[in-house]
């Protein structure tokens, strides 16, 4: 099941599933307590099952409140309503992978002075993870992401991401890796400040349980730039061309490194804008990956 997370004008919690399309039902007013999904999270762990089954029994104690999906989503696009989504869950880190794609491999080599690094790490056993993301650089749906001042050429990275809670893969959602081109291009060494910035990520506009988000291994991705009301770029692929597993990726990420539960880590890209596009201040970057839904925010520079 698809879980969203909605927050109130006075600042109130409520965690909502999606049981049929279009339709929340919020677990927050059956179970007072539950209010975020790592309660849920929490709960199927002690349980020993998983979300969509605590979900589904929370469910049957009592008669959810309801919501609907496309005005709850309208509300916060526009910034109005009592009710808006928020980001699915606080991920207190993002890690990233880079170079899971073979174009990705080749944009990298084009863009970057020192090329015969990513021609490395796409062969090599061991591959690039690095850490994207703190909770207070990572925005959630319809708002807004950043670009850099100080950089030419900013683009968006959309990505299958995944959650980790105990060590485990419990679910997927959509991230948007928000990086400067031209910083990362110059000198990998750069790679931080090309990557690590404020409002640098965003996630949404829910989590999909595991169980319920389909063959991860075969998902369409498609992003999608407005400009003024014009679309000027659009591109799509899918994870099949991915040659790391999110369970590859899981145990490189987790070894002698701790990292709390809903972590959540960026699965790398193939969807490359041409070199002459950059981002620009107020477009709306649309992120669309099957299964899981489309993550939208517009563009502020930082």
């Amino acid at each position: 099941m698809r879980y969203y997370a909605l927050i109130s004008t006075d600042g109130d919690s409520r965690l909502t599933v999606e049981p049929q399309d279009g339709l929340l039902l919020d677990l927050t007013s059956v179970d007072p307590d539950l209010t975020d999904l790592e309660d849920l999270a929490l709960a199927a762990a002690l349980t020993r099952t998983d979300v969509d089954g605590v979900a589904s029994g929370i469910l049957e104690s009592g008669d959810a409140d309801r919501f609907d999906l496309g005005e709850v989503m309208d509300n916060s696009r526009r910034g109005e309503g009592f009710y808006r989504l928020d980001r699915p869950f606080e991920p207190p880190e993002v890690w990233a992978a880079g170079v899971t794609y073979k174009t990705s491999e080749m944009e990298r080599r084009r863009e970057s002075d020192t090329p015969d690094i990513y021609s490395s790490v796409f062969a090599a056993e061991r591959p690039e993870v690095f850490l994207k993301a703190t909770p207070e650089r990572c925005v959630g749906p319809f708002d807004p992401v950043g670009i850099r001042g100080d950089s030419e050429w900013n683009v968006p990275e959309p990505e299958l991401a995944f959650v980790l809670y105990r060590g485990d893969i419990i679910g997927y959602t959509i991230g948007n890796d928000v990086s400067s081109r031209s910083i990362e291009g110059e000198n990998p060494l750069y790679l931080p400040q090309a990557k690590v910035f404020d409002q640098c990520c965003s996630i949404g506009p829910c989590f999909v349980s595991a169980a319920s988000v389909g063959d991860v291994a075969n998902l369409g991705i498609q992003c999608t730039i407005t400009r003024e009301g014009v679309e000027v770029w659009r591109d799509q692929t899918s994870t099949s061309l991915m040659t790391r597993s999110c369970e590859e990726l899981a145990d490189w990420v987790q070894r002698h490194n701790y990292l709390p539960n809903m972590s959540t880590v960026l699965t790398g890209t193939p969807i490359v804008p041409p070199p002459e596009f950059t981002l620009l201040e107020d477009d709306v970057v649309t992120i669309t990956i099957d299964g899981i839904g489309a993550l939208e925010n517009d563009v502020q520079i930082v």
